[in-house]
C-alpha cells in the first residue's frame, strides 16, 4: 500500500498528471489556482467579517403576470441544465441516481424528459434539456435517450464534468494509489460546471443556437421545474445570475446559506467554509435566514464574458475537503479534495440577485426516506409530468425517518417495501426503528412510530392501517 510521499509542494507533477489524463489547459489552470491557495495555507474558511447576514431578498409571491408573459417570450431562448454526475453511492447504487424509479415506473430522468417534451408541445418552444454528466454516468444516461426516438434538439444532450487529482494532506503532493488508481482522482465539485461548459464547447454551442438563459438544478430535485414567472423576472431585469433561496428551518442549519460581503455583494457560504469557532453562529437560522436550493439561473452571455475576462478562471471560493484516500477504508491516509460550489458564482457577477422561492421547489433525494415519500401517494405526477403534493397535504410533505441500519441501501429498502410505498397522504410523520417489512396497501395516518427490537423482521400485514402512536 502506498504511503504519503514527502516532498515540498510543487505543481509540476500535478500539471503532468492532468495533461497525461487529457485534461484541458483551462482545467489545469483552474486547479493550479486552487492548489496555490492550499500550498499557501488557505483553509477555504469564510469568516463572519466576510459573510454578513442578508436581511431580505425579493419574494416569489411578488412576481406578476407580466413576469409570466415575459417568461413565455423568453422560453424559446432558454435551456434546462441538470447536474447528473452522481452515482447515489450513499444509497448503495452503482449507477446514476437519476435512473432510480420514482413514480409510475418512471425514473428521475424519464420524468425530466417527459417534462421537457410536454413543455415543448404546449409552449411551441425549443427548450433543450442538457445534462452535466460525469464519466461514470455518461454511457448509462445516453442509453436512456435511445428509448425516446421522438426526443430531438439542436444542441447535444450532455457534456462531461472534469476530474482533478487528490492531494496528500501531509506532503501536498499528488496522490498515488496503485491498488485502485481511480481513487487518485475526485470530482471538483459542481462549481466545475463553468469550466466544463467552456471546454466542452457546450457554451459556444448554446450561444450559437440563440440560447441566452439557462435554468440549472440537480437532476434528483423534481421540485425544480422551469418557472415562467422566474424566467420573466430574470429576463426583464437582464440579471447576470439569480440564485433561488428558501427560508431556513432547523433542518437546514448545516447547509450552505446566503450571506453578503461588507460591500453588499451577495455570496454563498457552505458549512465546510465556516471556521469551527463560528459553527454555532453559522447554524443560527434567525441570523442567516436563507439557504441555497441549488436552483440557479444563468445569463449565458454574461457567463461567457466573465470566463473570457478571467481566462476561464472564475476564482470561486475554495472548499478544502479532507477525506481518507479510500472512502471505504476510513483508516487509509488522509487527502485533500479541492472543490468549488456552483452557487458561489453569485459573488462573481455584479448585480447578481437571490429570489426567495416556495419550499416546494426544493425536493432533493439524499436518502431512501426522501425517495419513499416521493414514491408514495403524498405526491401526484400530473399530466405535465410535474410532481406536486396531494391537496390533502396542504403544502406540507410528510416527514419520514427510517433506520439506517436496515434502510440506507436501496436494495435493502426495496426488500422491506416489496409492494411499494405505503399510503402517506394523511401521514404527518413516520419513524421506523428496527427491521420492519411492509405489506401491500399499508396506510399510515398522523404521527406513527414503529419500534422493533427483535432478531426476526416484524411483518406488517396487507391492508394494515397505522394511526397516531406506536406501531
Amino acid at each position: 500500500m502506498t504511503t504519503d510521499p514527502m516532498q515540498s509542494p510543487d505543481f509540476t507533477p500535478f500539471a503532468a498528471k492532468m495533461a497525461a489524463a487529457g485534461l484541458p489547459d483551462v482545467v489545469i489552470d483552474n486547479f493550479r489556482h486552487y492548489y496555490r491557495q492550499l500550498a499557501e495555507g488557505a483553509t477555504g474558511f469564510i469568516t463572519r467579517d466576510e459573510a454578513q447576514p442578508v436581511t431580505g431578498v425579493p419574494e416569489y409571491d411578488h412576481l406578476t403576470q407580466e413576469d409570466r408573459r415575459l417568461g413565455a417570450q423568453a422560453l424559446d431562448h432558454t435551456v434546462i441544465l441538470k447536474l447528473n454526475g452522481g452515482l447515489g453511492t450513499s444509497m448503495g447504487m452503482q449507477g446514476p441516481k437519476s435512473l432510480l424509479t420514482v413514480k409510475n415506473g418512471l425514473s428521475f430522468l424519464d420524468i425530466l424528459i417527459h417534462q421537457v417534451m410536454y413543455l415543448r408541445e404546449t409552449a411551441a418552444a425549443r427548450v433543450p434539456l442538457v445534462l452535466m454528466d460525469s464519466f461514470t454516468t455518461h454511457a448509462a444516461t445516453l442509453a436512456v435517450f435511445d428509448h425516446y426516438v421522438e426526443f430531438e434538439q439542436d444542441v447535444p444532450v450532455d457534456f462531461l464534468q472534469h476530474k482533478v487529482p487528490k492531494v496528500w494532506k501531509k506532503s501536498l503532493a499528488p496522490v498515488t494509489w496503485p491498488d485502485d488508481p481511480d481513487k487518485e482522482w475526485c470530482p471538483p465539485g459542481h462549481g466545475d460546471i463553468y469550466p466544463a461548459l467552456l471546454t466542452s464547447g457546450m457554451l459556444d454551442a448554446l450561444l450559437d443556437a440563440g440560447y441566452e438563459y439557462a435554468f440549472v438544478s440537480n437532476a434528483d430535485n423534481l421540485g425544480a421545474t422551469l418557472d415562467l414567472a422566474i424566467l420573466g423576472h430574470f429576463a426583464r431585469y437582464n440579471l447576470p445570475f439569480l440564485m433561488e433561496v428558501a427560508h431556513r428551518t432547523a433542518a437546514d442549519r448545516k447547509g450552505g446559506h446566503l450571506a453578503q460581503r461588507p460591500d453588499g455583494q451577495l455570496i454563498l457560504r457552505e458549512s465546510a467554509q465556516c471556521p469551527p469557532e463560528e459553527a454555532e453562529e453559522f447554524q443560527d437560522i434567525r441570523r442567516f435566514g436563507f439557504f441555497n436550493t441549488n436552483n440557479l439561473w444563468l445569463n449565458l452571455k454574461a457567463l461567457a464574458a466573465q470566463l473570457k475576462e478571467r481566462h476561464g478562471i472564475l476564482g470561486l471560493p475554495l472548499i478544502r475537503n479532507e477525506k481518507p484516500v479510500d472512502p471505504s477504508a476510513p483508516s487509509s491516509p488522509r487527502v485533500y479534495q479541492l472543490e468549488t460550489a456552483m452557487g458561489a458564482a453569485i459573488a462573481v457577477f455584479p448585480g447578481a440577485e437571490a429570489l426567495c422561492v416556495p419550499r416546494s421547489r426544493f425536493v432533493p433525494v439524499k436518502k431512501n426516506s426522501d425517495l419513499l415519500v416521493l414514491k408514495s401517494d403524498a405526491y401526484i405526477l400530473g399530466a405535465d409530468y410535474t410532481l406536486t403534493l396531494a391537496e390533502e397535504r396542504q403544502g406540507r410533505p410528510p416527514v419520514v425517518l427510517l433506520d439506517d441500519r436496515y434502510y440506507q441501501l436501496i436494495d435493502a429498502m426495496q426488500e422491506r417495501f416489496p409492494h411499494g410505498a405505503p399510503s402517506l397522504r394523511h401521514c404527518d410523520e413516520l419513524r421506523v426503528q428496527g427491521d420492519v417489512r411492509f405489506g401491500r396497501n399499508v396506510v399510515v395516518e398522523g404521527c406513527v412510530q414503529i419500534v422493533h427490537a427483535g432478531d426476526e423482521p416484524l411483518q406488517l400485514q396487507d391492508g394494515a392501517t397505522l394511526r397516531n402512536g406506536l406501531g
